[in-house]
C-alpha cells in the first residue's frame, strides 16, 4: 500500500475546506458549501460550484453550509461533502480506503468530535482522527510546539476564533470564540443596510472585507463600489463604501476577539507569559488577514502580534506535517474518539 495515496488530511473550515495529501501538498481548496435539491434531498453540487449558486437558486434548490461555528450542523450533508473531497483528491485506480485526519475547534465537545470521525468513516475513510485547530495552526505557522517555551496562536477562521497557549506539544490554556470572519461579513451587510438602505448578499460583504476591510479607521481611506438592492424601491443600485465605514462595522467583532485574547493572557502561567511577551503572538486564519488587526491586538494587550506567513493555509499545512510524522504526533496531537 502506498504511503502517498492512502492518507489525507482535511482542514474542515466553516468557510473553506482544504485537503492535504502527503507528498503532494494542498491539493484542494474549496468552499464548505453544498447545494441540495429540495424534493428528493439529492446533492447537486459541492464546493466552488455550489458557492456560485448562493443567492441565485430557484425554490427547489437549497444552498447552505453544513458546518456552523467549525462543527457539524448537518451530519448527512457534511458526510456528502467529505465523500466528494475524498473522491476528488484520489486516483480512480486507488482501491484502498484512506486514513483521514480532520481539524476540529478547540471547544468541540466529545459528541462533535465523534460526529466528524463518523462522518469521515461513513464517507469512505478506513480510519479517521481529529486534531485541535490551534495545535495544527501553530505547526503550520512554523511554531516549535514541542519546546518548553510558551507560544500563543490566534486562529481566526470563518466560524470560530481559536486562541491558545501551547507548550511541550500540548495546549496549556485555550478559548474558542464563536465570532470570526462570518460575523464580520454579517456586520458589514447590516451596516450597509442601515447606512445606505441597500441589501447585499454575504458574498458581497465578504468581498468588501477582503478588498478594503480594516480593523480601525485611518486617514487615507480606500473606496470600493458595491452593487445591491435598494430597499425602498426594490431596484438595483450602486454605492461607494469606504474602508473606514468597514472598520466601524467590524469593530465590535474585533473587540470581542481582543477580549478573548485578554482572557487567555490572564489564564497563562507567569513563566509562559514572559515567553509570549518576548516572542509575541502569532495571528493565523483568513480573519487574521484583516488589515491592521495585528496592530490593534498589540496596542490593546501590550504584547507584540505578528501575522503568520500564508495565514490562510496554516491549519492545512499543520495537518500535513502531522500526517507526514504520524508516529511522533499520534499520542500527543490526535484523537480517535
Amino acid at each position: 500500500m502506498s504511503f502517498f495515496t492512502n492518507q489525507l488530511a482535511i482542514d474542515l473550515g466553516t468557510c473553506n475546506c482544504l485537503v492535504f495529501v502527503p507528498g503532494k501538498g494542498i491539493v484542494l481548496n474549496e468552499p464548505s458549501v453544498v447545494a441540495i435539491s429540495r424534493p428528493g434531498n439529492a446533492v447537486l453540487a459541492v464546493g466552488a460550484e455550489a458557492k456560485s449558486m448562493i443567492g441565485r437558486t430557484p425554490d427547489n434548490i437549497v444552498v447552505y453550509r453544513p458546518l456552523k461555528d467549525g462543527v457539524i450542523a448537518d451530519y448527512r450533508v457534511t458526510q456528502a461533502m467529505i465523500r466528494y473531497f475524498i473522491k476528488k483528491t484520489r486516483s480512480r485506480f486507488n482501491i484502498f480506503k484512506p486514513e483521514v485526519l480532520a481539524s476540529i475547534p478547540v471547544g468541540a465537545t466529545s459528541t462533535e468530535r465523534r460526529a466528524v470521525i463518523e462522518a469521515a468513516i461513513t464517507a469512505g475513510a478506513r480510519a479517521a482522527y481529529v486534531a485541535k485547530e490551534p495545535i495544527l495552526s501553530a505547526i503550520g505557522a512554523g511554531i516549535p510546539i514541542n519546546s518548553c517555551e510558551g507560544n500563543m496562536i490566534i486562529d481566526i477562521g470563518g466560524g470560530t476564533s481559536e486562541i491558545a497557549v501551547i507548550s511541550l506539544g500540548g495546549i496549556v490554556t485555550a478559548h474558542s470564540l464563536r465570532v470570526a470572519g462570518d460575523k464580520m461579513d454579517e456586520k458589514i451587510a447590516d451596516f450597509i443596510k442601515k447606512e445606505y438602505n441597500l441589501a447585499i448578499g454575504s458574498q458581497t460583504a465578504e468581498e468588501i472585507k477582503i478588498k478594503i476591510g480594516r480593523a480601525f479607521p485611518i486617514k487615507k481611506e480606500e473606496f470600493y463600489e458595491i452593487r445591491g438592492r435598494d430597499l425602498p424601491s426594490g431596484l438595483p443600485r450602486n454605492i461607494k463604501a469606504s474602508s473606514n465605514e468597514v472598520a466601524r462595522a467590524v469593530q465590535e467583532v474585533c473587540l470581542e476577539i481582543i477580549e478573548g485574547i485578554k482572557f487567555i493572557l490572564k489564564q497563562t502561567p507567569p513563566e509562559l507569559s514572559a515567553d509570549i511577551m518576548n516572542k509575541g503572538m502569532i495571528l493565523a486564519g483568513g480573519g487574521g488577514l484583516l488589515r491592521g488587526l495585528d496592530q490593534m491586538i498589540a496596542k490593546a494587550t501590550g504584547v507584540p502580534c505578528f501575522v503568520a506567513g500564508e495565514a490562510l493555509l496554516c491549519v492545512a499545512k499543520g495537518t500535513g506535517v502531522v500526517l507526514e510524522n504520524l508516529s511522533v504526533y499520534k499520542k500527543t496531537v490526535m484523537s480517535q474518539k
